[in-house]
């Protein structure tokens, strides 16, 4: 049409093809529509189906880490108990000491002993507002556990002092006064 004369038999042709197909056109548009909409909710199908997929793939692995972790931490009190069975039992200076010591805590800390006692005693009210604590009725685990987050509580007290003090400026004599004391501290608490 374009390209040949608007009388010629060419041109009368495709204008007559072009008018049918347009004609027909009309006739197939409501199924191309109705065909292209089902290709886009089976590809939106397709891709809700790969998430789920993925996501169950996703769940299975948590729970296979899960369990292995689960039976990593099983064998790690295992050794734990195996460790403390072999360990000398805390004498009752020790577990004098340690009394002392945890009533010395700040009530965060004392909050994260009480729960390491209610995790072999799961009779111990351990979010109770008032808490009687009877150490020789401990096993020996729990104490050394409760020793070690004590000491490790002190250790930390001990850095961010040092780090307090790191930022003001003493004179030599006051650094050295105050580093005795804090290893009177720790001798008093442990």
């Amino acid at each position: 049409m374009k390209y040949n004369d608007e009388k010629s038999d060419v041109h009368v042709m495709a204008k007559t093809l072009l008018e049918k197909f347009e004609e027909k056109w009309l006739q197939f548009l409501p199924r191309v529509t109705e065909e292209e909409k089902r290709r886009e909710e089976e590809e939106a199908e397709a891709q809700t189906n790969m998430q789920l997929v993925q996501e169950a793939a996703h769940a299975k692995l948590a729970r296979e880490i899960n369990n292995e972790l689960y039976d990593i931490d099983m064998h790690i009190e295992e050794l734990r108990e195996m460790v403390v069975k072999k360990c000398r039992h805390m004498s009752t200076m020790e577990k004098r000491k340690l009394g002392i010591a945890l009533s010395n805590l700040c009530p965060e800390d004392l909050s994260k002993a009480l729960d390491i006692v209610a995790q072999n005693n799961l009779n111990f009210p351990a979010t109770a507002e008032e808490v009687e604590l009877d150490i020789n009725a401990q096993s020996e685990s729990t104490l050394w556990r409760l020793k070690f987050f004590v000491k490790d509580v002190v250790k930390g007290r001990c850095k961010s002092s040092n780090k307090d003090d790191n930022n003001n400026i003493t004179p030599p004599d006051a650094a050295n006064k105050h580093e005795n004391n804090i290893v009177s501290k720790r001798k008093r608490d442990m």
